[in-house]
């Protein structure tokens, strides 16, 4: 659904070496999307479902969290990083993704 043209923009790669890595973060970050916020993700150039439940089309909001891990992952490949710190942004994937979550009542 994020073409992989537009995930390489972001993360300034300009080469080809990489992109089953790239695509895999891509394919990875929507399921994250999916997970967190239990909802669907539809292709926005398709129609949501009759009755849509739960899906939602890809939004810009929703596009730009997943640069933001995609990108997060890309420069952090292991699980701890050490003699580094890092602060969580503000605004970051969470604030974009949370109006999005699904919650069943």
């Amino acid at each position: 659904m994020i073409d992989l043209l537009v995930v390489k923009a972001h993360l300034r790669v300009n080469h080809d070496d990489e992109d089953v890595l790239i695509e895999g973060y891509r394919d990875a970050a929507l399921s994250a999307f999916e997970t967190w916020t239990n909802r669907t993700l539809t292709d926005p150039a398709q129609a949501l479902p009759d009755p849509p439940g739960n899906a939602i089309a890809l939004s810009k909001s929703i596009q730009q969290g997943a640069l933001l891990l995609i990108g997060h992952w890309y420069a952090n490949r292991e699980t701890v990083a050490v003699g580094v710190s890092a602060v969580e942004l503000p605004m970051a994937t969470n604030a974009l993704w949370n109006p999005h979550r699904w919650a069943n009542i």
